[in-house]
């Protein structure tokens, strides 16, 4: 359980894809992911520039489950490895967790971060025991809204202002939630 102090590491197939932990080897594409204007404004990494040295310390951060406290997965193409995206289950306590995702210009519109949100969800309740994981984006980013509605996270609030996000700037969020009990 989570809460002991220790999420296993796992691989976890959806089809063409394969959720597993971060690698070392993972680096340069992360960097390349990292700097697109996309991931950079709705996944904000501290401001520092994405250089090789921070894209393997963000790998290692991720790959380090030890705490129990987040489950970081490499979206991957099953056929041959190519880097697509991440997927993490963050704040995982007592029973609950939020989600984040994002994918590689490549794969957008091709349901990569659906399919893979749907697959460690489903991951999150049946082998963690999670009751709810929670998925939060900027109100100003429709894709992430798809995304949630797509993977079964029923639309719960709008939270004023809650994020700072790549330009500095707060930004409001959608809610989103599925609980072991929607399935």
């Amino acid at each position: 359980m989570p809460d002991s102090g220790l999420v296993e590491h796992v691989e976890l197939s959806a089809a063409d894809l394969l959720l597993r932990p971060w690698r070392d080897a993972d680096a340069p594409a992360v960097r390349d992911a990292l700097r697109d204007p996309a991931i950079a404004q709705w996944n904000p990494q501290g401001g520092d520039p994405i250089d090789d040295e921070v894209a393997l310390l963000w790998v290692r951060r991720r790959a380090d489950w030890s705490t129990g406290g987040h489950a970081s997965m490499a979206v991957t193409a099953a056929a041959d490895g190519e880097l697509l995206g991440s997927v993490s289950l963050h704040r995982i306590h007592d029973g609950d967790a939020s989600i984040g995702y994002w994918t590689v210009p490549a794969a957008r519109g091709r349901h990569v971060a659906v399919r893979a949100v749907v697959r460690l969800t489903d991951w999150a309740f049946a082998d963690l025991g999670l009751h709810r994981v929670e998925l939060c984006h900027a109100v100003a980013n429709p894709a992430s809204c798809r995304v949630a509605d797509r993977a079964g996270y029923p639309a719960e609030g709008t939270l004023r202002e809650s994020y700072r996000y790549g330009d500095g700037r707060r930004y409001d969020e959608h809610l989103h939630a599925r609980l072991a009990t929607d399935r």
